[in-house]
């Protein structure tokens, strides 16, 4: 495909996630019905598709327009390229600009220059200060692709060589021991041999740098129970002795990976569908709690979210976030840890959850607490280490 086209292509794939579509399914319809494109094609329209999603309003301003084709002539313009050539209209190619489209577009400003909803401004410049448009700014880009070794097959350097071997371009990153940065061949990783006999797992630097702060015990019993795909529990692993593991959910689906990434990984986790279930099990000596959020720290790799979320939403969020901690505190033994955490970098969130529940419950105090925001090694995260004294 040329590059005409493929931006005509992605222009297609944004006009159906404005009519609803998930960005994931209208890219994958869009592939099956284009089997003539190859998979750098492929990757490319993707590209275009969550780079546009990224920047949707300065794009729009850039472009004149908020349509699939008013985002592919911002995106052209914010790179610099010659948009008559891209908008030619020969071949697969978007039809040539009008006088005024051509004539249309603006540098775009505030909110619009954040790529952020104006109603969320206030609470994002309230929780994060002076680095407000530091951080929004790093949103509007690609997140790096990391991988956590796991140390229970390899260390960090055999996994970086075992990569290297294999065409994934791999360096070791800071924010946590285990993190490591792929660069060049880093789509190739779930073909790999590293990935597929469970030397190294998918995970963000931060998120890996989080679960290296929690004081992992060697016996007893540890519970994720916000699990997800499992990827937190997977990395308490190595660290775990003889402590048995826990997995849970609210939605069972979301566990459905976790056995065969744990028979790759090595590592026994028992899964824990009916919640009713868990209060059997309990206690547990640490309960992580990585409940759901806005995701505002990881707005780089789903920027469809940072658009649907509301006020009203983020006010729901916040009620399932209490009703959690709630949940969560008496399945914790005596002495024993709850460990809260959320991918979002908004106050409401993160300390003003904790402080509501501290005033709220009794003999409970925080131990510690940790704010990571979007950089060049890892997402935006939180973390409060909870201690329960009665």
């Amino acid at each position: 495909m040329t590059p005409a086209a493929r931006v005509a292509a992605a222009s297609m794939v944004l006009d159906q996630i404005a009519s609803g579509l998930p960005a994931e399914v209208a890219l994958t319809h869009w592939a099956r019905g284009a089997r003539f494109a190859g998979s750098k094609d492929r990757a490319a329209i993707r590209d275009h598709v969550f780079d546009a999603l990224r920047c949707r309003r300065s794009y729009a301003c850039l472009g004149g327009g908020s349509d699939g084709r008013g985002l592919m002539l911002g995106l052209v313009r914010a790179q610099g390229l010659d948009a008559t050539q891209i908008f030619a209209g020969e071949g697969y190619g978007l039809a040539p600009l009008d006088a005024a489209e051509q004539a249309a577009g603006h540098v775009p400003q505030g909110a619009d220059a954040l790529d952020l909803p104006d109603w969320l401004m206030p609470i994002w410049q309230a929780s994060l200060g002076e680095n407000a448009a530091c951080v929004a700014e790093t949103q509007r880009h690609r997140a790096p692709v990391m991988v956590r070794v796991n140390t229970a097959k390899s260390d960090r350097a055999g996994a970086i060589a075992a990569l290297d071997a294999e065409g994934i371009s791999a360096l070791p990153a800071a924010i946590a021991d285990t993190a490591i940065i792929l660069g060049a061949g880093a789509r190739k990783l779930a073909q790999s041999q590293a990935y597929l006999q469970g030397l190294v797992e998918l995970q963000d630097g931060a998120a890996q740098a989080l679960v290296g702060l929690l004081d992992v015990p060697q016996a007893g019993r540890i519970l994720d129970y916000c699990a997800g795909g499992g990827g937190k529990v997977l990395a308490m692993a190595p660290r775990a002795g003889k402590a048995r593991l826990f997995a849970h959910d609210a939605q069972a689906q979301r566990l459905k990976d976790l056995p065969a990434r744990a028979a790759r990984a090595d590592v026994a986790v028992e899964i824990v569908t009916d919640h009713s279930a868990l209060a059997g099990l309990a206690p547990f000596d640490l309960v992580l709690a990585d409940v759901p959020c806005s995701g505002s720290g990881t707005w780089r790799r789903s920027p469809e979210a940072k658009w649907l979320l509301s006020p009203d939403s983020l006010q729901a969020l916040n009620a399932t976030q209490d009703l959690i901690l709630r949940q969560a505190a008496p399945l914790v033994a005596k002495g024993g840890v709850l460990a809260y955490a959320t991918c979002s970098v908004l106050q409401q969130e993160n300390d003003d959850r904790i402080s509501q529940f501290l005033g709220e419950t009794a003999g409970w105090r925080q131990v510690s607490c940790q704010h990571w925001l979007p950089g060049p090694e890892g997402d935006g995260f939180f973390l409060a280490v909870l201690r329960r004294d009665l």
